[in-house]
Formats: structure tokens, sequence, C-alpha cells
């Protein structure tokens, strides 16, 4: 008896279970199984992408003005440099002994001009003309001779010629000394171009030479000279990227944008458009344009030479109402809509027609519709 009862209360209870399941399904309708996502809020930007290298905005490929060998080397790759510091300097035993003998060059020129203006003093001239006068005076009143008179008009002659000489050698004096300062001049200025300093506060990218290579003078060598370094100031960097042309009239001088670099993928970096090329480029039957961003680095993150996706920002909107792009119908004359669940409707849904505002390809902002907590069915 009692296991005739213990079986029945199973059978009831089996009864009740599959009771349930059965109306469960009938109220549930054909809105089960449906996926829904909810209207939510954030931030959404319409955006162009430029993909490009980052690059310091200022660099200089450090070359030395005078030529000799390496002889010290003070500063190493990734060094941070000071505007003025001495980052190498040449071997100096050739050019100051140039300066040397510049120098020696010079005050004998000085010298030179010196006895040439004492030499072009007009004294004898000036002895010689008065000399001339007395003989004249002298001869009209029968007190000299002839000869005499010849004779002192020659010597007004010689002493002419005598001056006329000194002042040209004093010019050429005056010329000599000119060129032997502009020699001594060239040669201390070599020899100070022997100490090398950076144009600007930076860090060293690269270290092109090493201690005993020669180097050529930025100045003479057809070349255009050794380059020694390579320094940068990488407090700003930025990052040049083409833009299709279809793109390219939306952007303007000025609009923010937010890099992405590989690096660090969970932080953007903010930087403005600084350049727009005004010529475009054809490439495989597209033409786009350069564009470039630049970028605050004070935190010196980024690096010369990362791969950088710079997001320029047409147009943002803060914490808006957002659904993904996918669950958004289009019709023939451009309304959209979106299905929302409803256990009455057709398939368990019904269409509710919304407005939208921008998207960035992935989320739509919606302007009316729908609210905050909405579910919207997926496609």
């Amino acid at each position: 008896m009692r296991k005739a009862l213990i079986i029945g209360a199973i059978v009831l209870v089996v009864g009740a279970i599959a009771g349930y399941l059965v109306f469960s399904k009938d109220k549930q309708g054909p809105a089960q199984g449906l996926k829904t996502v909810k209207v939510g809020r954030d931030d959404v930007a319409r955006v162009v992408l430029a993909t490009g290298k980052i690059e310091p905005l200022t660099r200089v490929e450090l070359k030395s003005r005078a030529s000799g060998i390496v002889e010290k080397l003070l500063v190493n790759v990734s060094d941070t440099v000071e505007a003025g510091q001495v980052v190498a300097e040449l071997d100096k035993t050739i050019l100051q002994a140039r300066a040397r003998q510049a120098n020696g060059s010079f005050e004998a020129a000085k010298a030179d001009l010196e006895r040439a203006q004492v030499e072009a003093e007009p004294t004898e001239f000036e002895y010689a003309q008065k000399d001339l006068d007395r003989t004249r005076e002298l001869f009209k009143q029968n007190l000299v001779s002839k000869a005499d008179m010849d004779t002192s008009e020659k010597e007004l002659r010689l002493a002419s010629s005598r001056y006329q000489a000194a002042r040209s050698k004093l010019a050429v004096a005056k010329a000599q000394l000119i060129r032997a300062q502009g020699e001594l001049d060239a040669a201390e200025e070599e020899l100070r171009n022997a100490r090398i300093v950076s144009p600007l506060a930076g860090i060293v990218l690269s270290r092109d030479v090493e201690i005993g290579n020669s180097v050529a003078s930025v100045v003479s060598a057809a070349s255009g000279g050794t380059q020694i370094m390579t320094i940068a100031d990488t407090s700003k960097m930025h990052v040049t990227g083409k833009v299709p042309e279809s793109d390219v009239g939306k952007i303007s001088l000025g609009m923010p944008a937010r890099i992405g670099v590989e690096s660090f993928r969970d932080e953007k970096f903010g930087g403005r458009v600084s350049r727009i090329s005004p010529l475009g480029k054809d490439q495989d039957n597209v033409t786009s344009f350069e564009v470039e961003v630049v970028i605050d680095n004070d935190t010196q993150k980024l690096k010369t030479g990362m791969t950088a996706n710079a997001e320029i920002v047409l147009e943002e909107h803060k914490k808006t109402l957002l659904i993904p792009e996918s669950t958004i119908v289009y019709g023939e004359k451009g309304e959209t809509s979106v299905d929302v669940p409803d256990a009455a409707g057709e398939g368990g849904r019904k269409k509710v027609a919304i407005k939208t505002g921008i998207s960035n390809g992935v989320s739509t902002e919606v302007l009316e519709g729908l609210k905050e907590g909405d579910a919207v069915v997926s496609r």
C-alpha cells in the first residue's frame, strides 16, 4: 500500500512538470529565442583614419663644420642632451697648428702695415715741395742758378714718386692684413668647431661614427659632410598618413585627433591636424592626400618609428544613446527602423521607426524612437 502511494506521488509530480512546460511554451509564443541588445549611452565619433609612422616633429642630422678625426664621443644613443651641450670633439692637433700659423701671418701683416704707414707719411714730399718754392723765389731774384732750380724740381719729382709708391704699398699692406685677419678668424672658427654641440634639447636617436673615424666638413665636402649623430626633440611627435580624396574635404586644420599604437592598445594620445597637402598622389588609380597630425608626447611613451592610426575626429557626441549598426533596418527611401521584441507581433517582434545621428561604423546614435534600456533585436 505504501509503495503504491509513493509511485502515485511520483506520477503526479512528473505530470505537473510536463504540464508546466507545455503551458510555458504556449505563453512564450514566437518571441522565444530572439537575441536582443539594450540601448545604452556612450561616446561616439565620426572619424577619418590616417595610418603612418610616428616621427619627431624636430630632428637634426648633426654634422661637423670642421674636418678631422673623432677624438671624443660624449653621448650615446638614448641619452638626453641640452641645447649647446658638447656631444663630440675632433682631434685639435692640426687645427691648433693652423690657428697658430694664421695668427703668425696676421701679426706679420700687422707689422708690415705699420711700416707702410710710416713710409707713406708725406713729410719728404712736403719738404721737397717747399724747397722748390724757395728755390723759385731765389731764382727770380737771381740769387741761385738755373742748375739749382733744375735740381730742386728733380728732387720734388723723385719725392712724389716715392710718396705714391709708399701709398700703394700701404694699400697693399691694408689688404694683406684684412686677408690675414680672415684666415685667422677661419682657423679659430674651425678650431672652435672641433667641439661639436647639439643645436637643440632632445634625445640622441643614432650615433653614426666611432672614435678614430675621420669626418668631412659639411662646409667644404662635396658629399655634404659626414653625419655624426641624429638628435630629436621628442616632446612633440607627428604622424603623416594618406587620406582618400573622398574624405580630405571633410578635414580642416586644427581638428582634434586620437592616435593609437600597438604598444598601448588601451590608450589614446591626443593630437591635432597641422598640415593638409595641397597635392594629391595617385596610386593604383586611387588619389590620396597626405595629412599631418602633431602629437604631444610629454609622457615620452611614443617612440620614433612606431606605426600609428590617427583617428581625425570630424564630429563627436558624448554620452549619447547608441545601438549597434547591425540592428538598423534601412528602407528604400532612406528611412531607418529597428525590431523590438513583441509577443503579439509577427515572429515575436515589431518594427519601430527611429531617427539616427552619427555613426562610427560599429555603433550608431539614436536621436528619436528609443530610450535608454530598451531592447532591440539583433541581426
